[in-house]
């Protein structure tokens, strides 16, 4: 869960993705959060019967409401976030609303989740190291207190790369608003070649004016010479 959460939400954050459609990193994020909860889910019903056949019991722990909480939530984050943002139903403007909402949502369940394997791995260790003890710090204690500390380092890193805003995707070319031509480099070819146009007119006039007086001048000393 929290490996292909992870995936699911920064897989809009990537560079090399941002050449993809729109439409196919919906079904991505899609896709990787479908898997992610299949194997939550997998992960819950694993847990409930190992607890029933060793007769420990169901649902006493801080870690096993945390998680199912975090389970329940992840799942109507699924549910609206299909029937909002995949399927083409619901409105732009509802979709512009909840979209704040499915981002902070989707990162504190992140969150969630992984509060809720450091509270696992240490309820893990505090049942099962009885000789040596928890306390004692063996080898055991040592390892898992280590992959708690790579489990926070992970998870503010997910949180810092979905929280920079340089590193959104791009709006899509269709949804670009078109500035007026005189702002944007169209109008600048068409004003130079306006420009081109004008100047290449006023040369051809110079060009014409200079013959016509060359004209003229050929003229008056013709007309002089017969005079002559």
């Amino acid at each position: 869960l929290v490996s292909v959460l992870s995936s699911a939400i920064i897989v809009y954050r990537l560079p090399w993705t941002w050449k993809c459609s729109k439409l196919l990193m919906k079904f991505i994020h899609a896709g990787l959060n479908t898997i992610a909860m299949i194997l939550a889910i997998v992960a819950m019903v694993a847990a409930f019967e190992y607890h029933n056949a060793q007769n420990i019991p169901n649902m006493y722990s801080l870690h096993s409401w945390i998680g199912l909480t975090a389970l329940i939530c992840y799942s109507l984050q699924l549910f609206f976030g299909f029937a909002v943002f995949l399927l083409p139903f619901a409105p732009v403007y509802l979709r512009a609303l909840l979209m704040p909402i499915h981002v902070y949502s989707g990162l504190t369940i992140f969150a969630t989740v992984i509060a809720t394997a450091l509270m696992g791995i240490t309820e893990k260790l505090l049942f099962s190291l009885r000789d040596p003890a928890y306390s004692s710090s063996p080898p055991e204690a040592t390892f898992v207190n280590c992959l708690g500390l790579l489990l926070v380092i992970f998870g503010l890193l997910i949180l810092w790369m979905a929280s920079r805003p340089h590193w959104k995707r791009p709006l899509e070319e269709s949804t670009k608003v078109l500035r007026p031509i005189g702002g944007t480099a169209e109008g600048t070819e068409v004003e130079s070649t306006m420009t081109s146009s004008s100047n290449a007119d006023k040369s051809d006039m110079r060009i014409n004016t200079e013959a016509a007086r060359k004209q003229n001048l050929k003229f008056d000393e013709s007309g002089q010479r017969s005079t002559m």
